[in-house]
This record gives C-alpha cells, structure tokens and sequence, in this order.
C-alpha cells in the first residue's frame, strides 16, 4: 500500500494522448479490459458537469422515488467510478465487479477510450455535457481541493491548460464533440447540464424515457425533491463529504459548490473571455451541439 501523501499532487500521465491521474495510466490494463454487462447503465460527463446529479437522479429512478434506499451508501459507492484506480484506496473496476446487475457506471473517458465492451454489449449512455466556460472554473475550483490533481496554479495558468486540454481527461472540445458524434450510431441520452438547470422535470421525464420506466407524477416530485442542488448539497451520501480530508478538502473549496450556470462572469477578466471566445469558436466551428454560457 503506498503512503497516502505519495499519491496526491503529482503530474499527470498521458494514455493514448490523453492526460489522466499516474495511477489510471499505471492501471490501463485494467480498465480498458473492464467487462460491460448488457443491463449496465454508464454515466459518462467531462468532470464538473453535472455528473453526481444526473448519478442521483437515476439512482433514485431505480428505487422508485425512495429517497432512503438512496442514502445506503455514498454516491461514490453507489456509482462506482470505473476507471479511478488509486492504489491502497480504491479500485473502481474492482468495485464494480462487487455489484449486482442492474449497475450503474460513471467514467470521465473521453469516447475513445471507454472499454470497448460497452459497445459490445449495447449498452445504454446517459452523457451530460455543460458548457466551457463554467466547467472551466468548476474544474479550477474542484483541483484546488481535490489532491489526486496536480497543483492548479493561478486561475489564469489553469485557464490556458483548460483551453489547450493539459488537464485530467483532457480536452473539453474533443470530449464533448466526440461522445456527441456517437449518438448516430449508439443508445446515449445525450443531455445538457443547462436544460437541467432551467426545467429539471422535463429533463427527469427524457431520462425516464431512455430508461424506459414509468413513474407517477408524485415519484417524480420526490426525485425533483432529492435531486435539488440545495437538498444534495446537505446530503452526506451526495455531497462527497464522506471522503477524507486528505483526499478532498472542502475547506479549500466544497464539493458542491455553487451549481449554477452562468457563473463564469464572477471569474473571468474581459481579457480572458476575449481570448477564450476566439479559442472557443476556431475549436467548435461545424460543431453541433450547441451551449448556452448562461440561462
């Protein structure tokens, strides 16, 4: 087992010409030999975009709207994350071999890396995509108090590495375009973390939809209940703060920390978003799924 403090803080490695944590690049054999099953549910997001909602969300579609069968266990638990391998503290893959069918699965892999049997198997995909600019200052955030990262330097470095995709699991553009591009030829509810924001019930029933599952209106209004940003923010089994302080440390920096849209404006300088603008558009010309930077 190593010591704790070796694992955190170090320099990302790069899998494929993607850059991921030293122990996930240490441990690809493992993840990229993960079996699929056909009943697996994957949850598949760029970080810091909206990925534990959508997790609880369908946690609680499985259970019906039982908001205490939901809270058996943190969510990190619950939705195992596949390819996050640390040695001594946890094992994604290893975790999910543990579970019964139906499992539900959350990864960060851009599509080209995910384990081929998922396509194998046909399995469903819930992806969540948000838009640049607040995943860019979430991500800023979620490094300074999540030690696996490396250290983010000032939010003006951590912006240009966001921008040339020098951060874990790489770049945002190719993320979001290349999981978009594979809608045309597999099962994947492709969502957007502002729609969520802006009618979270009617995004609730597209998920239903997906899942093939009918609910009655007052589970719906229990999950909307559940899944409300102040509700999960309070919630021990949601808000990660289950983890150790060693590992994220909500002091720097709380897990859930604002959970809105549009709250790039309170980080950006005018010449920041000039630059990114300008960025932003030479990298998703042509491209089709279109963001909304604010509701």
């Amino acid at each position: 087992m190593e010591n704790k403090e070796s694992v955190f803080r170090r320099k990302l490695e790069m899998v494929h010409g993607v850059p991921l944590f030293w122990s996930i690049a240490e441990e690809w054999a493992q993840v990229e030999t993960f079996q699929a099953q056909p009943d697996d549910l994957l949850i598949a997001t760029y970080p810091k975009s909206g990925t534990t909602w959508v997790s609880e969300i369908v946690d609680m579609i499985y259970n019906e709207g039982d908001a205490e069968k939901c809270k058996r266990d943190a969510i990190f638990n619950r939705v195992p994350f596949m390819e996050l391998i640390i040695p001594g503290m946890t094992n994604g893959v290893a975790k999910l071999t543990e579970i019964p069918p139906p499992r539900l699965v959350k990864t960060h892999l851009p599509v080209q890396l995910l384990p081929k049997s998922f396509w194998e198997n046909d399995c469903k995909v819930i992806y969540v995509a948000r838009n640049a600019k607040d995943v860019a200052v979430s991500y800023y955030h979620f490094y300074k108090m999540a030690k696996m990262h490396p250290e983010p330097g000032t939010w003006d470095e951590f912006l240009e590495k966001f921008m040339t995709g020098e951060v874990c699991f790489g770049s945002w553009y190719e993320h979001v375009k290349g999981w978009w591009e594979k809608t045309t030829s597999q099962r994947i509810l492709y969502l957007f973390y502002e729609d969520m924001k802006e009618d979270p019930q009617r995004e609730i029933r597209k998920v239903l939809r997906f899942l093939e599952k009918d609910l009655k209106e007052e589970v719906v209004r229990k999950i909307l209940h559940h899944t409300s940003f102040q509700e999960m923010q309070k919630n021990p089994t949601a808000n990660y703060k289950m983890m150790t302080q060693s590992e994220m440390d909500h002091s720097v920096s709380p897990f859930m920390r604002k959970g809105i849209a549009g709250d790039w404006k309170n980080h950006f300088t005018v010449a920041q978003n000039e630059k990114f603008d300008q960025d932003y558009e030479e990298k998703m010309v042509g491209s089709v799924p279109q963001f909304r930077m604010e509701i």
